[in-house]
């Protein structure tokens, strides 16, 4: 059984301690790949060279919405130099964020538009980061249709907006938020989906499962624990769940796993 992990911020300073150690788990554990999304230009250089050290790791790069302020005039461009020269998975992590409510929404769609057109630009899927604004994410990707697609991660929207991505040929990625009983909405909506539409991820350090104590700090290597639980709400069988998710993935960002 190989799992894909696919989206780990494995490159962030919560790891700087113990990241090989890490690493080690993960390849006992039977992870494959793990997929690692940049989030500001300041920390590319170091994302790139996290990725150089196992290759069990796949970098993505982009300019996330949360980090808005950190963005300057000019970030596009470099970022479009880095797609050009590093050659990563998929542009990401990107999207819109209406969750925070003092985030301009204007400057977010500006540089949401202009990275789905550099993910056009270079023939790669997207890594999406979509807080209470899947209506306004859906009716821009229907504007600037990807021939790759994508995925939309830590997906919490309705079975609805759900299809709605299928259609435009994008994954929606589960992880630790489903392994908590209460969340009833979110796990019917992952029984209600296909297996065809799914992809594990982990989000670590942030987005904990249930089996990690408050406040803890979540970590790649718990991706079969959590495929675990996510098959038990899923009702189907570990392997079938893995086998599934690893081919969505695998084949979305061309990453050489079986």
């Amino acid at each position: 059984m190989t799992l894909i992990d696919s989206h780990c911020h494995l490159d962030v300073d919560d790891f700087a301690a113990d990241r090989e150690s890490v690493l080690a788990r993960c390849v006992a554990g039977g992870i494959g790949a793990i997929v690692v999304p940049g989030v500001r230009r300041a920390d590319f250089e170091t994302q790139r060279t996290v990725c150089a050290s196992s290759p069990l790791l796949h970098a993505a790069y982009g300019l996330h919405p949360v980090y808005l302020d950190d963005h300057a005039p000019g970030d596009v461009d470099v970022l479009r130099d880095w797609l050009l020269r590093e050659r990563p998975v998929a542009v990401g992590e990107i999207g819109l964020d209406w969750f925070i409510e003092d985030l301009d929404r204007a400057r977010q769609q500006a540089l949401f538009e202009e990275q789905l057109a550099l993910a056009k630009e270079f023939d790669l899927p997207v890594i999406l980061h979509v807080r209470r604004s899947h209506d306004a994410v859906l009716a821009t990707l229907r504007r600037h249709r990807l021939p790759r697609g994508g995925i939309c991660h830590a997906f919490a929207g309705s079975l609805d907006q759900a299809k709605h991505y299928l259609d435009l040929g994008f994954l929606l990625g589960f992880g630790g938020a489903a392994t908590y009983e209460r969340a009833n909405r979110l796990r019917a909506t992952l029984r209600a989906l296909p297996l065809s539409a799914l992809a594990l991820e982990t989000d670590a350090p942030d987005i904990p499962p249930c089996f990690v104590e408050r406040g803890g700090r979540n970590s790649p290597d718990f991706l079969p624990r959590i495929a675990a639980l996510l098959a038990e709400v899923k009702g189907v069988p570990i392997d079938e769940l893995a086998d599934a998710t690893t081919r969505n993935v695998a084949a979305l960002f061309r990453l050489p796993v079986a």
